[in-house]
C-alpha cells in the first residue's frame, strides 16, 4: 500500500520533539513545517468564565522522502 505524500505528526504528551522527529524519520517522512497552538482550560473567576492557557500543542507536517513509498 502506498504511503500518503503528506502526513501530520503530533508531539505526544509522553515524548520530546526529538522523539517525534525520530518517529517521522522511521516512517520515511521529513519535516517541512512546525505548527504550535495553545490549549486552553475554562475556569470560573469571580463568577465569570475565563480561558486560561495550560499547554502548547506542537505538530509537524511531513512529506514523504524521495524513494520511500
Amino acid at each position: 500500500m502506498a504511503k500518503k505524500k503528506k502526513l501530520k505528526f503530533n508531539v505526544e504528551d509522553n515524548e520530546t520533539i526529538s522523539d517525534c522527529l525520530n518517529r517521522m524519520e522511521k516512517e520515511g517522512y521529513q519535516p517541512v513545517r512546525r505548527m504550535e497552538e495553545p490549549v486552553f482550560e475554562e475556569k470560573k473567576v469571580n463568577g465569570q468564565v475565563e480561558y486560561v492557557p495550560i499547554k502548547q500543542r506542537i505538530s509537524f507536517e511531513g512529506i514523504l522522502k524521495e524513494g520511500e513509498q
